[in-house]
This record gives structure tokens, C-alpha cells and sequence, in this order.
């Protein structure tokens, strides 16, 4: 394992790094590290929790301090607003005994915000981190001039797409000079993000890092629950101890966590719901109490499965089984960071069964299966979908009929698939909601 004093880096960057007692590289930023200060493009794969941010931040802050000049030299790009304020904080922190300044672009604000980053759009700072809507929004106005950008740096890629920033980042990339590096990070290496990575890099190098692989500190765990049962085997597993001291549950849509916040709740936990749902003010400050250890359990949709830094997270739970097997190393790499030891426990109904294989199928690993304890009940049984296909025998043939004569007739987009247009649309006008300057 290399030491930071490795690379060669600037010696202010070296006294930050040994005044945060950072001293060895991580595998991402022992890769990535020495071709971003070649100057060469990258494109990186590595999941949450692998030391990522520092991996772009160092070097860049690096050449900035090392190379001044008037203007933005670093814009980087990312999926929300948390994430921005997450890489300025990390930037503010490393970049303390350099020159460089820092400033985070993202919706939400007031006119006090909006006019203090524009001062620093206009030249007043070297590194601009920004949400791809809002940096819009300025640039729009005729007053942003990226022609001394030298590096650009796109984090959480996948998620931008996911949310629909694809046509967005087009365009601010198109503000850019054409002479530039630029760094692409994604925790998966789909095909949207490899045709990303053709329009906007420059024969970049390739590096990967324990692709969709939970961290090794992980212990996980699977309850078979029914869903009328999953609020009782919460209770259970937080038990009357304090066993565990910062907890995240993950559930599948806004209802589910204002019900299960507010059950926690009267049952007497510290405990604070957070969705897309909430004002930025609200979440800021849901945000501050979990990470001071005024709450306990935070209960969250998958907004906080990505990108959000807290550490010493010992518990997450997964009250539903995400749609995206991919999800789910995000949602429990939030524990069992930079080699602790932490729990994942996921509650499987039986409509979940098909969606849990997926995961085990892209994790390489069976999980054992448990039951409820008798007091709750008898959960489902496990069968795999090897298992449930054989059981249907003739009757499959039935039903692939009748799939057939429907799909010959034309179908109709389920109402599951419209509601789900709806909350992606949703969020990203909540992650970019432009307030009124002139307020």
C-alpha cells in the first residue's frame, strides 16, 4: 500500500493530509492518483466508501496550487446537492494550508445564495462543484465563462443519468474549452455511462475497484418477513439495547419512511424520516442531528444510499429490497467504511424473492435465509426462481399465452413503470429548484 508522500504531491497538500492523519492510500487513489497528475483522462469504477473524492481531489488540487491563475480551473460535476456540499467540505478541509478556494453550486437556496455563486462562477473561485440544473440556470444568465476550466470532473456519472441529467451535462460541457482533462467516476460501468465516457474523454485510461462487491466488514443478514410483519422485526433487530449507534433504514418509497419514522417514533427511538420529499432546510438539518449522534435512526429513500458521507454508520437495514441490484451495495456500503466492521440486514417479502436473487447472483454469494422470531410469526419461504419455475409446470404455458396475445395487441405502460417516470422527473426538479433571484 502506497503512503501519500508516494506520489510526489505538493507539500502544502502533504501537511493537510498529515494534520487529518491520512497516511495511506486507498486502491482507487493509489490507481488514480498517479495518471491524473500525468494529465491523462480517466474513467473509474469504484463503489461507495473506496476513498473516491480524495482520488480526484488531490491531484487537482495538486496542479491549482501549483499553477495559478485567474478564472475557474476545476469544475466538477455530481448528482445532488448533499453530494456537492459533501466534495467542497472534503476540498475546504485538504485545500486548507493552499490558495485554493472552493464554492458549491446547487437549487434550494435563497437570492443570497444565488448571488454569492455567481460572484463565484464570474472568476472568485478556483474549484466550482455544482449540480448540473442549477449550474444551468447561471450559465443561462450570460455572465459564466469557463475558458480557463482546465479540468472537469464528472462524479456519481450513473446517477447523474439515472436522474436525467444526460442533455444537461451536454450542454455545460459544451461551455468548456476543448483543450482540458477530464475525470469520469462511476460506482457501475453500464453502457449509457461507456458512451458518456466516448463523447466527453479523450483515449482515457481505465481503472476499476471492487466493482459491485460489498465491503468485506460487512456482516449481512436476511429475514423472511411478511409485510404486515417488517415494523415487528425492525423492533426486534434494534432490540432494547443500544447495541447499534448510528442506523440507516432504507425504504421504497416516501409513505413507507414517514410511517415507519413515526412508529419508531411512539415506540420511543431517536429517529428522523428523510426523502425527496423535504425541504432542503429540512434535510440539511436531518442531516446535521445524524451526523452529531443526535439521532439515532435515520429512515431514508435512496437519496442517502449514494454519496452522503457519515461515518460510523454500524447498521443499515433494507425495510425493502431495492429494484436495482446495484442499489443495494450502495445502501450497505453506508456501513463498514475505511475497514470497520459494520451489519446489513434485509427484510425479504415474497414479492421480493426475484429481486433478492439478482442481488445475490451480482455479489457472487447465497446469504442464508432467516425466519422471524416465534413471537412475530412465520415468515415466507425462500424458493428461488429456478425452483418457482418448475413448480408452475403447465400452468406457465398458460400464462406465456396470454402474455403473448397481450403483447400482439400492443400493452399499456404499467402504472408502476408511470409512477416511477413521475418520481425521477420529481426529484430532479427537487434537487434543482431554482429559487428567485430577485427574492
Amino acid at each position: 500500500m502506497k503512503k501519500f508522500t508516494d506520489f510526489g504531491l505538493n507539500e502544502t497538500l502533504l501537511d493537510a493530509l498529515s494534520y487529518m492523519n491520512f497516511e495511506e492510500a486507498t486502491e482507487i487513489q493509489e490507481k488514480a492518483i498517479p495518471t491524473i497528475l500525468e494529465g491523462k483522462d480517466l474513467i473509474g469504477c469504484a463503489q461507495t466508501g473506496t476513498g473516491k473524492t480524495a482520488a480526484f481531489v488531490l491531484p487537482t488540487l495538486n496542479q491549482v496550487a501549483e499553477e495559478q491563475s485567474d478564472g475557474v480551473q476545476v469544475l466538477i460535476l455530481c448528482p445532488t446537492r448533499e453530494l456537492a456540499v459533501q466534495i467542497e467540505q472534503q476540498i475546504q478541509g485538504i485545500a486548507y494550508f493552499t490558495n485554493a478556494s472552493c464554492y458549491a453550486v446547487y437549487g434550494g437556496g435563497d437570492g443570497v445564495s444565488w448571488e454569492g455563486e455567481a460572484d463565484a462562477l464570474k472568476g472568485g473561485a478556483d474549484i466550482i462543484v455544482a449540480t448540473p440544473g442549477r449550474l444551468l440556470a447561471h450559465i443561462a444568465r450570460g455572465y459564466v465563462k469557463f475558458d480557463t476550466v482546465k479540468h472537469l470532473i464528472l462524479d456519481e456519472a450513473d446517477r447523474m443519468l439515472d436522474i436525467g441529467f444526460y442533455d444537461d451535462i451536454i450542454k455545460i460541457i459544451k461551455t468548456l474549452p476543448d483543450e482540458r482533462q477530464s475525470l469520469m467516476f462511476s460506482a457501475t460501468m453500464a453502457t449509457k455511462i461507456r458512451q458518456l465516457a466516448k463523447q466527453i474523454l479523450k483515449n482515457p485510461e481505465e481503472i476499476s475497484v471492487a466493482i459491485s462487491k460489498p465491503a468485506e466488514g460487512v456482516t449481512q443478514k436476511v429475514i423472511m418477513t411478511h409485510e404486515e410483519q417488517k415494523v415487528a422485526v425492525v423492533q426486534h433487530v434494534l432490540g432494547d439495547k443500544d447495541d447499534f449507534n448510528s442506523i440507516i433504514i432504507f425504504c421504497s418509497t416516501k409513505k413507507k419512511v414517514e410511517r415507519l419514522a413515526r412508529k419508531l417514533k411512539q415506540k420511543g427511538y431517536s429517529c428522523q424520516g428523510i426523502s425527496s420529499d423535504y425541504e432542503q432546510e429540512a434535510r440539511e438539518e436531518a442531516l446535521r442531528d445524524f451526523r452529531s449522534g443526535k439521532t439515532r435512526i435515520m429512515v431514508a429513500t435512496d437519496v442517502m444510499s449514494r454519496g452522503i458521507d457519515i461515518k460510523g454508520i454500524d447498521l443499515v437495514m433494507n425495510y425493502d429490497v431495492p429494484g436495482d441490484a446495484e442499489d443495494y451495495v450502495h445502501r450497505i456500503g453506508r456501513t463498514a467504511r475505511a475497514k470497520t466492521e459494520g451489519m446489513a440486514v434485509t427484510l425479504i417479502s415474497q414479492e421480493d424473492m426475484f429481486k433478492f436473487s439478482k442481488i445475490e447472483r451480482l455479489i457472487d454469494r447465497e446469504l442464508d435465509k432467516d425466519q422471524p422470531p416465534k413471537s412475530i410469526g412465520v415468515g415466507p419461504q425462500w424458493r428461488s426462481p429456478e425452483r418457482r419455475s418448475k413448480g408452475r409446470g403447465q400452468s406457465n404455458k398458460k400464462t406465456n399465452s396470454v402474455k403473448s396475445d397481450r403483447s400482439n395487441k400492443g400493452s399499456k405502460p404499467s402504472k408502476q413503470r408511470e409512477e416511477r417516470k413521475k418520481e425521477k422527473s420529481k426529484n430532479r426538479l427537487l434537487y434543482e429548484a431554482l429559487p428567485n433571484p430577485k427574492k
